[in-house]
């Protein structure tokens, strides 16, 4: 999937890519920024612009003629013969497809899938996905001004409205990208971030046409390219760019547009780019061997990886990442970092890490109360800087209350008196009038505090868990994963795993809940203990037609009444309409409330948590930690969340080399260690 100085994607290229467009995409969507190469006109999969004002129908048709990840700007629909070659493909997958073997065990080792991949369910996975993204695209309703110069690389929108499914999400706000500059669009679950980057990806915001917006989604679609492959099918661009150069070279009105292209080329250079996209994807953690690997062998995880990869690889001039660190370990978190502060164009990314946004970010946004607010500086540039305005802001209002009240009860208790008192008495009414005409400061509004909870689990003695002499493999011909493990955790144990990814840190935690079983050695639990345990991939098993009341009362039928259970879902951050709405139309955020919410009222003695906080907010995050932290049993965590770990482990144990060893120091001291190891590994490639 690659973008083209000219905004448009090769035929038979768009066929093997991934969607990334209206249709959800695999790795994301990318957008010309160039005229259209003339002499391949033919050959390519052309898109109708997006407009403010497009319709749903209109949107449709695009979406379903559209299987790249480009959202090209000229207007012709795909040829009779694209369409042909669609066709062949399409009988020659579903013969493919008929012949392959069902899944076998998936392997965690190195974050590979063992298995030779079922196909057909992943088929059937994307085209669910895709008529669900298409379903969103449709009742999403977007309108906005130009504001800056077409030909600018900043991008300014006035008036900018969203709604979906007729609920307001931005009301005649301002959206305003400038070129350098990196942004972290922070707000509350539900308030329309994710929305919002859906919309701007998808071009429905008039931003300028030179400007290509790449929109990272979702992981690539199995295949048998490579990772490396897949990363240097963008090298592909430069010879579009090169024929596109050379015609230009003739036109002298050009010399603008030609320079451009000469700086995009000598990004793209060929001589360097097996190296550069080598370093990219060792940096997100592949070894040289999983460079190598096809895409069906690596788990949804990796293979989102790959797709980060190729954005970073492309360099777009503008790029939206929505939560990029979900599916990173804390090495390759602390290299996405390092790498996106050299990012010079313009990067809108969603993030619930404070750290990763302090390290990243030179401007902030925040949607509070369907408006964007812009901050110069980092998260905590921007935490010091909004309280300085709002108490300043609760000075001037309370200042304008006083004077409100004291004009009023003057005009009330002297306004029908003498005539000299009626005089000031009718000076002060319109004193009072030219205040309010002008506009009075409004009150404050704070987000919405949260506080979760996780009930008393009673106390039982320990040894609550043993792990003895524990050796573990995924199969025979495996490697092991860990070798002779020895530790016992009771309900003091508050412990965080730390270590790359295919370390084994989530097979641990099935080890511990019986989900895997020993090779070798053996694991004693407590007759009476109850283990909970939240994971990544806990919302895929909610039911999506019932709604969050419904699926509660299903899942705990002992409490009968709806109240009840109302009070405690609220708990969690989910309160009127959203308790009664299908779980489909919650955002992630919110979706992973009800797990907690499911998972809390199990009454465990031990919370195994992991990767917790993907998708969820900050201030939700920050009540998940308080909701630790009062926990009366054992935690063990699993996170990239560099402030969560600092919040509520006191070991940090490193799952690494086959064994666990303690971290005698703290979570930022561990990030340092990180730094520099990835500084050292930079230098030696």
């Amino acid at each position: 999937m690659v973008t083209t100085e000219s905004g448009h994607i090769p035929v038979e290229r768009a066929e093997s890519e991934s969607r990334r467009v209206h249709k959800p995409i695999t790795s994301g969507h990318s957008i010309g920024r160039r005229a259209g190469i003339e002499d391949t006109r033919d050959r390519l999969r052309l898109f109708l612009p997006c407009s403010p004002s497009v319709s749903p129908a209109t949107k449709r048709e695009r979406l379903r003629s559209c299987g790249s990840s480009l959202y090209p700007r000229s207007a012709t629909m795909p040829s009779d013969l694209a369409k042909k070659k669609a066709a062949k493909k399409k009988e020659a997958a579903k013969a493919r497809q008929r012949t392959k073997k069902p899944d076998e065990l998936t392997d965690e080792m190195n974050g590979e899938d063992r298995s030779d991949g079922d196909e057909n369910g992943v088929a059937s996975l994307t085209k669910e996905i895709d008529e669900f993204e298409l379903k969103k695209t449709e009742a999403r309703a977007v309108t906005g001004v130009l504001a800056s110069h077409p030909n600018s690389t900043d991008v300014h929108i006035s008036s900018l409205s969203l709604t979906f499914h007729g609920q307001e999400l931005l009301s005649d706000t301002s959206l305003e990208l400038n070129s350098g500059r990196r942004y972290g669009l922070i707000g509350l679950n539900g308030t329309g971030k994710s929305m919002l980057l859906s919309a701007i990806g998808y071009r429905e915001v008039p931003v300028p046409e030179h400007i290509d917006i790449y929109h990272l989604t979702r992981e690539m679609s199995p295949s048998d390219k490579t990772a490396l492959q897949c990363v240097m099918e963008v090298d592909e661009e430069r010879i579009q760019l090169e024929k596109e150069a050379e015609r230009l070279a003739h036109e002298d009105s050009e010399c603008e547009k030609l320079m451009s292209l000469y700086e995009r080329l000598e990004e793209l250079d060929a001589d360097k780019a097996e190296v550069r996209a080598s370093r990219i994807l060792h940096g997100l953690g592949f070894t040289a061997a999983m460079q190598r690997k096809k895409l069906k062998d690596f788990s949804g995880g990796w293979r989102m990886r790959v797709a980060l990869a190729r954005a970073l690889f492309i360099k777009p001039f503008m790029l939206l990442l929505d939560e990029p660190t979900n599916h990173l370990d804390l090495d390759a978190c602390v290299w996405l970092e390092e790498e996106l502060k050299q990012f010079r164009r313009i990067l809108v990314l969603i993030s619930h890490s404070q750290d990763f946004l302090n390290g990243v970010c030179t401007n902030i946004i925040h949607l509070q109360q369907r408006k964007l607010k812009y901050y110069t500086g980092n998260y905590d540039q921007y935490i010091k800087t909004r309280e300085e305005l709002e108490e300043n802001q609760m000075k001037r209002y309370n200042w304008e209350q006083d004077q409100i009240t004291h004009m009023k009860n003057y005009i009330a208790r002297f306004g029908h008196g003498s005539a000299k008192l009626a005089r000031q008495a009718q000076s002060k009414e319109k004193t009072l009038q030219k205040m309010v005409a002008s506009g009075l400061t409004e009150r404050v509004v704070n987000d919405k505090t949260l506080s979760f909870c996780f009930p008393p689990c009673g106390k039982i003695p320990p040894p609550v868990i043993m792990v003895q002499n524990v050796s573990f493999k995924y199969s025979d011909d495996a490697p092991h994963i860990y070798t002779n493990l020895e530790f016992g955790i009771d309900l003091d144990t508050r412990v965080a795993l730390v270590g790359p990814n295919g370390a084994g840190k989530s097979t641990l935690l099935k080890l511990l809940t019986g989900e895997l079983l020993p090779t070798d050695g053996m694991i004693r639990k407590h007759s009476h203990v109850k283990i909970g345990r939240y994971h990544q991939h806990l919302t895929e098993q909610l039911e999506l037609d019932l709604s969050p009341l419904e699926y509660m009362m299903k899942c705990y039928p002992e409490i009968k009444e709806k109240e009840e259970m109302r009070k405690i879902i609220g708990r969690y951050g989910l309160t009127g309409k959203q308790q009664v709405s299908p779980i489909r139309n919650l955002s992630d955020g919110q979706k992973c409330r009800v797990c907690f919410a499911w998972l809390a009222w199990q009454n465990a003695h031990m919370l195994f948590l992991d990767e917790p906080t993907n998708h969820l907010d900050i201030e939700t995050i920050d009540a998940l930690a308080d909701a630790i932290n009062e926990f009366e049993g054992g935690m063990m965590l699993v996170s990239h969340d560099f402030r969560l770990i600092q919040q509520v482990a006191q070991e940090i144990w490193v799952c690494e080399k086959k064994t666990i060893t303690k971290w005698n120091r703290d979570i930022l001291a561990y990030k340092e260690h990180l730094k520099c190891k990835i500084d050292k590994q930079t230098h030696a490639i």
